[in-house]
């Protein structure tokens, strides 16, 4: 015991003695103990502060990802400097700390920084000093260092944005910059403007990236233009910042648009003419550049003569024009006048006809376009009847991707005699604040009503565009009731597709022409319009969905095409209630009424409000499992688990590194047998090989195949190991490398046999459904490919594709041919 206290006595006269204590409990990774000597230690310091710095000068041998000694022992000083409160330094002594504070963080890592600040005050520091370390930090090539430090002791506005945040936006560290500019709105401007200069066209940013030790030209390819622009338009909504900061992304994503109109009118050929020409004109305006660009792109789609018209009608030079263009246009400026006629600008006839769409049932005159609030006031008394059913939808003018949430110009009620289509757009032009609350009322009254079930498909995004056109109705979602989204009741028919199909009436019989649909080169039927297709016969005519709906008075087809939509729901609601257990649907659909669907943010809180629920220090318990998480998350969790059962991830790094930091960390061996073993969706380990013959066989009976119809489909961008690119996929063979023998997908698992599947059904023994229509039929034509694998647990089908081989070469220098000795590791996300 003498010895022991003798041994306390002269760790604590010397920090270096102590040092060296705490580096062989390091070397042994005995962290608890670290951190009890460290506590204790410090208690017997003469000058803890003073002894802190004597042993980060002193241990600089850190070179590794993750946490270090140096941070275990600063965050212990932390905890200790709040169980035993200190006089806080002053004077020329706190000077001399800061000093060497600032030596030290010089030197280290950056998760010393917010410490080391809090511990010698350093945001109390000289300003002339803070801003002299902030560039020591810079022009030492540590650009993520330098801006940390300068927003955590809140430096920016006296340092160039420009020069503070480009190395970093070139190393893909926008997380950091953000950060940075978060509160002080001029200079997100600056910054955001000087993000739009590296948009321009002739822009490369490998030139900027040459000024920057640290910064190697190959990592601003990445950095390219469509990265730019999603991260501009990102930070332009976040911020709320007027788009016309950003000319050159602007002009990028009208051309877009431009060529999205294009696609649509002359491809796909489901957009009128007055609709494609009123976007056109409105989206172009007075830009020279997109003037020229759309006379490009007339030039390719149609020809030389209606480009010349449209170049005419903007007064382009004909310098600047292809040269047949030029010629035809010079033909025709000794005419008086040109304007863009009103006709087909090319051959492109539009299949209009009505016969093989949905049509109303009911007449004319009971569509009412409601533009007073003497009409609206009729239309209340009928719609907030007891017992109502309701069908609901909303139209607003297309913003093609551009900032903002777009704002409802038209709102449809559909009842079973009625339709009534709200002029929003023009209420909202009448300086009546006493009737807007009252139309206000009404559709709050009308959606917190449970006794009026209102039908709608994807009602959460329509319910967000209202609140932004009405910011009184904001928190009326979370108050609604009664709502049934049809979209969640058509994810549960294409799941359920395989069990009703066979008792549903067939499409052909219900449409006079049967090869209509079979046969017909339209884009094929999607959303609303294929459910409507699926029950109703026929598909929505959705050659008005891209009008332009804030322009008055709307035409005929506009009006025909807003009632359609609200009114089909009635009938396709009618339709499943007739017989639900056709459509392997509960009996009642009423038991699904409910109010705004989750959305995608909303399915997040959920799964974080579950984790709270169960903390994953009780899941680790429980199952043996360790905690990969980073940040506070981790100071909170490493004490309530075990000694080395909680490890922090750098998240800095790219997820290729972080994962091979914690595999190299823990000494995980991994086998090529060891890639993709767990289901991607729910995490199983069990499969089912299914031979492509049974796969094919499967999809003929369920109605997903049919005949020939079987070859030259294309892919789609399914999330299975197959991630079908848009070039040809290569075969395993051609992107795994030589030197990998044997790197094939073979796990252990048994061949799906008859008595294991109710083909009718396509349900497991264990009640899953096998999920074949998730399969493109492209992959079956696949040479190479002769079976497929089924999760036991989730239903979900993979097969052998290039993806497979890609993980295996980016992780093939981790990759061994032994059994791995792996660890349950649980993730905190």
């Amino acid at each position: 015991m003498d010895q022991e206290s003798s041994t306390k006595e002269s760790v604590g006269q010397d920090p270096l003695l102590l040092l060296k204590t705490l580096q062989t409990l390091w070397t042994k990774r005995e962290l608890q103990k670290l951190r009890e000597v460290a506590r204790q230690g410090f208690a017997t310091l003469e000058d803890p502060l003073a002894g802190l710095l004597d042993m980060l000068e002193s241990y600089k041998g850190w070179k590794g990802k993750g946490h270090s000694l140096e941070y275990y022992i600063t965050n212990e000083l932390v905890h200790w400097l709040k169980e035993h409160p200190r006089e806080p330094q002053s004077g020329l002594k706190l000077k001399k700390l800061q000093a060497r504070a600032f030596g030290v963080l010089a030197e280290s890592q950056s998760n010393l920084l917010e410490p080391l600040i809090n511990i010698y005050q350093l945001q109390k520091a000289d300003r002339n000093t803070l801003l002299g370390n902030v560039n020591h930090l810079y022009h030492k090539g540590k650009y993520k260092e330098a801006v940390i430090l300068s927003t955590k002791l809140k430096l920016q506005p006296e340092l160039d944005v420009e020069k503070m945040c480009t190395p970093l936006l070139l190393q893909d560290k926008a997380n950091l910059v953000e950060d940075y500019v978060a509160d002080y709105p001029h200079l997100q401007s600056q910054l955001l403007q000087i993000m739009d200069t590296w948009c321009h066209p002739s822009f490369n940013t490998r030139d900027i990236a040459r000024q920057y030790q640290n910064v190697p030209p190959s990592r601003a390819d990445k950095l390219n233009q469509k990265m730019l622009s999603k991260l501009v338009f990102r930070l332009l909504g976040q911020y709320n910042l007027d788009p016309g900061l950003c000319p050159n992304v602007m002009n990028q994503r009208h051309l877009g648009a431009l060529r999205y109109l294009f696609y649509k009118r002359f491809v796909e050929k489901s957009m009128t003419q007055e609709n494609w020409e009123d976007h056109i004109q409105n989206m172009v305006g007075e830009n020279l550049w997109l003037q020229e660009q759309l006379i490009q792109l007339l030039f390719s789609y149609c020809d030389a003569a209606t480009a010349a018209q449209w170049a005419l009608y903007y007064h382009l030079s004909g310098e600047c024009l292809p040269d047949k263009v030029a010629e035809k246009m010079h033909g025709l400026q000794h005419q008086e006048r040109v304007e863009v006629t009103k006709e087909r600008t090319c051959d492109s006839k539009m299949d209009k006809k009505n016969d093989h769409y949905y049509q109303l049932p009911i007449p004319r005159e009971n569509i009412h376009f409601l533009h007073t609030w003497e009409e609206v006031d009729k239309c209340r008394d009928v719609v907030l009847q007891p017992g109502q059913v309701v069908g609901i939808d909303m139209e607003w003018r297309p913003s093609f991707g551009l900032v903002g949430r777009p704002r409802v110009s038209v709102l449809q009620i559909a009842t079973k005699e009625h339709v009534y289509l709200l002029d929003l757009l023009q209420f909202s032009k009448l300086d009546q604040e006493e009737k807007e609350k009252e139309l206000c009322h009404f559709i709050w009254k009308l959606f917190s009503d449970p006794s009026i079930i209102k039908l709608g498909y994807g009602m959460s995004g329509d319910l967000c565009s209202l609140s932004t056109t009405y910011p009184a109705l904001r928190e009326m979602e979370k108050q609604a009731q009664g709502i049934l989204d049809l979209l969640q009741v058509d994810k549960q028919l294409q799941k359920n597709s395989g069990l009703w199909k066979k008792h549903h009436i067939p499409v052909e019989s219900l449409c006079q022409e049967p090869s209509f649909i079979t046969k017909s080169p339209r884009q094929a039927e999607k959303g609303l319009s294929l459910l409507v297709q699926n029950l109703l016969g026929k598909p929505l005519d959705k050659t008005e969905q891209l009008s332009n709906w804030e322009k008055r008075p709307l035409r005929e087809e506009q009006i025909l095409y807003a009632a359609s939509d609200a009114y089909c729901l009635l009938e396709v609601y009618e339709m499943l209630c007739k017989d639900p257990a056709h459509f392997g649907l509960t009996a009642n659909l009423k038991e699904n009424l409910g109010g705004k669907q989750s959305t995608k943010p909303r399915a997040k809180k959920s799964l974080s409000k579950q984790a709270t629920q169960s903390p994953p220090k009780q899941i680790a318990r429980k199952e043996g499992r360790i905690i990969l998480t980073s940040g506070s998350p981790y100071q909170k969790l490493q004490a309530q688990v075990g000694e080395g059962r909680c490890f922090s991830v750098n998240c800095s790094e790219k997820a290729k590194q972080q994962a091979l930091s914690v595999l190299k960390h823990f000494n995980v061996r991994v086998a090529f047998t060891d890639v993709f073993s767990r289901c991607q969706v729910c995490n199983c380990d069990k499969y089912l090989k299914i031979s492509k013959e049974k796969i094919r066989h499967l999809m003929k009976i369920s109605g997903y195949l049919s005949g020939e119809d079987d070859t030259g489909c294309p892919k789609s961008p399914e999330e299975e190991w197959e991630l079908c690119p848009k070039a040809e996929t290569p075969t395993l063979s051609e992107t795994v490398p030589e030197q990998l023998p044997g790197c094939t997908y073979n796990p252990d698992c048994r061949w799906l046999g008859d008595s294991d599947l109710d083909a009718e059904s396509l349900t497991l023994k264990n009640g899953t459904t096998l999920q074949i229509r998730t399969i493109p039929l492209g992959v079956l034509e696949k040479t190479d490919l002769s079976h497929f694998y089924c999760c036991t647990q989730c239903g979900k089908v993979f097969w052998e594709g290039s993806h497979f081989g890609r993980v295996v070469s980016q992780f093939q220098e981790i990759l061994d041919g032994s059994e791995p000795q792996t660890q349950n590791l649980y993730e905190l996300s």
